[in-house]
């Protein structure tokens, strides 16, 4: 019988963003932190990035100044998760987060656009931010073209699951002047 010794190692918000500043990480790694663990992220490709363009940018429109797009940026869930959603829409706030990272508490809508990640998203990342209590996550799901959305956390899972398929339109539960036209953000 052989056992396994190997000690993990969990890291810290604070330890992984000293790692970042001292230069560990190239400066082209696209990696984040999930549950203490560095996870290297995939490589965007076209589709991917054409999405989060197309989605920022209405998003951007519909809210004028009523709240803040960040695109591709961590923000801090916890001690251990420091995740980079490829869209987050927060709470204005003066600086515009210019001190520190976002929190859960000024965060609106979570956006993920899934092709290669579509398991780990699904699998990780939701129960992620439903812990954290993230009011609303979208899965853009490029592999189903479809649109994912999950809202009102509650004991590390959410209520509402609904899906929109080319042709809908879906209406965010959180932010309900945000309507968007699966067909315009797949594309």
């Amino acid at each position: 019988m052989s056992v396994n010794l190997a000690k993990h190692h969990n890291f810290t918000v604070s330890e992984y963003e000293r790692m970042g500043e001292t230069g560990i990480f190239a400066p082209d790694a696209r990696v984040e932190l999930i549950e203490g663990e560095i996870i290297e992220m995939s490589p965007i490709g076209s589709p991917h990035a054409a999405c989060v363009d197309v989605a920022a940018g209405l998003l951007h429109e519909k809210l004028q100044r009523t709240a803040i797009i960040r695109v591709q940026n961590p923000i801090v869930l916890d001690d251990f998760s420091d995740p980079q959603p490829d869209i987050s829409v927060l709470k204005p706030r003066s600086g515009s987060y210019r001190s520190a990272h976002p929190r859960p508490q000024d965060v609106l809508v979570v956006i993920e656009v899934s092709d290669t990640t579509l398991r780990f998203d699904r699998q990780v990342k939701i129960p992620l931010y439903a812990r954290a209590g993230i009011p609303e996550v979208l899965i853009i799901n490029l592999i189903d073209e479809q649109i994912e959305d999950h809202a009102q956390p509650a004991n590390g899972e959410y209520i509402v699951t609904r899906v929109f398929r080319r042709g809908e339109q879906l209406t965010s539960l959180v932010l309900p002047t945000v309507v968007l036209d699966v067909d315009e953000i797949l594309g």
